[in-house]
């Protein structure tokens, strides 16, 4: 189950100043690579140059160098990272092999003092540590707008719907207007045959006739623009009524919005801030307290290897082997580095025991202050959504008034220009009973039956026009609909993977945990555990609403009963264990070993060697490269077809 392309050729490292090395040159070969050597060879040295050579920052400059230097050459490509002495702190420049090597740090460079690797042990959230690499934040973002989105479409395909209903009256409504027009049109066929049958019995009065019908035809323009005038009053009235209403809606929805408090948005903005100064600020506390106990560990590993480097003089001198020495210095004296004077070697691993302690704390604080900050940002969306809501009422509102203003400027055009077409028509009425007489009585009644049917005629054909075009849209916006439900069932899928992508984080990290346990427990063969597992519990009372991680430790009794003990009564090998498989169930769930070439394991001596060998065999199936530093007598119950390097 390694990566999906592998990596056939060794990595190769030039290392300059890191650590406790002052220049080293080592070829890595896929597979399983065990850096064997007494305390203070520089193995941890040279784990955390791979690091840096991956991109990680957790890694210092050699205690006497100003400048140091990373070179990985793999697959072809170089990668190099130099560092350089900032006061108390180490910068770094170049190209790295990871953009970002935090999920890296967490659960592949599963060093002593790796964050996933301890959380057992240190009694920490297991869910928070196997969420840290997630976005959370950008997940329900993008949960938001996805929503939205599909609210809009809904909105839309429910206008549709409605629309829909409509049809079968405006396809009735439709064909009764063709129906109308057609009788209208043989009606007035029919009386222009009439009228011609007349105007050949009236010759003489063919002048006055051809003055009365240039009337009767103004007379029926006049009318037709006067009742298409009428039409749109009408129509400007019955968009007033509707945008009234849609007010009233709105003022009834803006009463229901509560008037956020006088300085809530800036109340919530300042703890805010608070919060992510005090995040900032734990955050820088954690890793210098971090480097600092990286910085003492490797101080006093240098110690360690300062006597080893003088070893043969003092052999020569009677004073004893080299390890005789090394023994005796754990219960002895070395040089502080910060003071120069001698201290008791236990007085500074009691000092770095306190510092680890405070470590835990700050970083319990951190989780308490994320878990405030988070409750505080809610509030703040919260906020912020009824806020943007009241403005976006305020603004239609505004909108609407503007519109009604308009539209009723437009009625009151309209109404002056009918008040002058009526007066209009009245004349041109006037003019045609003048012109009328007892000769041209029949034509002069055939002609306003005609003008009156032609104007019926437009009206219809108007009415028609307006059916007709409703009926186009209505049938253009149903054939969208299948597009739009696609759309939204498209919405909805994504919608779904968003919003079980943490649950499936989460379930996939409880499983795969679980699985390697079971497995790596019988491999190893503890005595009287049964069990040791993780059980997911969902929204747990008194929560924040978040799931948590539960560790079950389940272990028989000579007679073979169960019952459940806790982490703290664990041996150190069986949390060490607990605590790397924890690491590789991180590394499969976020996919390290599709990104990260390299698997680093360091300080498994409370583990037996037997073990060790079994638990790396079993590591093994899941990096391209698994760098394992050992000492010589673990090292010896490895598979010998393992690549050794002896001398860093």
């Amino acid at each position: 189950m390694a990566t999906s392309e592998q990596l056939t050729d060794s990595a190769h490292f030039s290392v300059e100043n890191v650590g406790g090395i002052d220049h080293t040159e080592v070829d890595i070969p896929p597979g399983v690579t065990v850096l064997t050597g007494k305390n203070a060879t520089n193995r941890t040295s040279f784990l955390r140059s791979i690091m840096a050579a991956m991109g990680s920052h957790r890694v210092s400059l050699k205690g006497d160098a100003d400048d140091g230097r990373v070179e990985l050459t793999l697959d072809g490509t170089t990668y190099e990272r130099t560092l350089t002495r900032a006061g108390d702190g180490v910068t770094f420049d170049g190209d790295a092999y990871l953009d970002d090597p935090a999920v890296a740090d967490l659960f592949a460079f599963l060093l002593e003092t790796n964050d996933a690797r301890q959380a057992a042990a240190r009694g920490e959230q297991l869910r928070d540590v196997i969420m840290r690499p997630v976005d959370v934040d950008a997940i329900r973002s993008q949960i938001r707008s996805l929503e939205d989105q599909k609210g809009d479409i809904n909105d839309e395909l429910a206008r549709i719907e409605s629309n829909k209903r409509d049809l079968p009256d405006l396809e009735q409504q439709r064909t009764q207007l063709r129906e109308k027009i057609e009788d209208k049109r043989e009606e007035l066929a029919d009386l222009e045959a009439d009228i011609d049958d007349s105007s050949r019995d009236v010759e003489e009065g063919r002048k006055e006739q051809a003055e009365l019908e240039e009337k009767l035809q103004e007379l029926r323009s006049t009318r037709s623009e006067l009742e298409s005038i009428r039409r749109k009053i009408e129509r400007q009235e019955e968009s007033i009524s509707s945008l009234k209403r849609e007010r009233s809606d709105l003022e009834d929805d803006l009463e229901e919005l509560p008037e956020a408090p006088m300085g809530e948005h800036q109340n919530l903005e300042a703890d805010i801030d608070r919060l992510r100064t005090e995040r900032q600020d734990l955050n820088t506390e954690i890793n210098e307290l971090r480097s600092l106990i990286q910085y003492n560990e490797e101080r006093l590993e240098a110690e360690d290897y300062d006597l080893l480097e003088d070893g043969g003089t003092a052999a020569d001198s009677g004073e004893g082997s080299v390890t005789d020495q090394l023994v005796a210095s754990e219960s002895e004296t070395v040089v502080c580095w910060t003071c120069g004077s001698s201290v008791e070697r236990e007085q500074i691993e009691s000092t770095i025991d306190r510092l680890k302690r405070l470590r835990t704390e700050k970083v319990d604080e951190l989780n308490d202050i994320k878990t405030r900050l988070e409750e505080k940002k809610e509030a703040q969306r919260e906020a912020t959504k009824k806020q943007r809501r009241r403005e976006e009422i305020e603004r239609k509102l505004d909108d609407i008034e503007s519109e009604l203003q308009r539209r009723d400027e437009q009625i009151d055009a309209l109404k002056q220009n009918r008040e002058s077409l009526t007066e209009e028509v009245e004349a041109l009425e006037s003019d045609v009973e003048n012109l009328e007489s007892a000769d041209f009585e029949e034509i002069l009644s055939l002609h306003k039956e005609a003008n009156q049917l032609e104007f019926e005629i437009d009206s219809l054909e108007s009415d028609l026009e307006e059916v007709t075009e409703e009926i186009e849209s209505i049938e253009a916006d149903v054939e969208r609909a299948d597009e739009l439900r696609e759309e939204r069932s498209e919405l909805v899928e994504e919608l779904t993977d968003q919003r079980t992508k943490i649950d499936q984080i989460e379930a996939e990290a409880v499983e795969s945990f679980n699985e390697h346990m079971e497995s790596i427990l019988e491999l190893l063969g503890y005595e009287n555990i049964e069990r040791i597992w993780i059980e997911r519990i969902e929204n747990p009372s008194g929560s924040d609403g978040q799931t948590r991680f539960e560790l079950h430790i389940v272990r028989t009794t000579e007679n073979g009963a169960a019952y459940e003990d806790t982490i703290e009564h664990l041996s150190e090998s069986e949390r060490e264990v607990t605590g790397l498989i924890f690491a590789l169930a991180g590394y499969l769930v976020h996919d390290l070993h599709e990104t990260v070439p390299f698997m680093l394991l360091d300080s498994l001596e409370a583990i037996d060697s037997d073990r060790i060998a079994d638990l790396v065999e079993y590591f093994a199936d899941y990096a391209d490269f698994l760098v394992v530093a050992l000492l010589p007598e673990d090292a010896q119950a490895l598979d010998e077809e393992f690549t050794r390097v002896t001398s860093i």
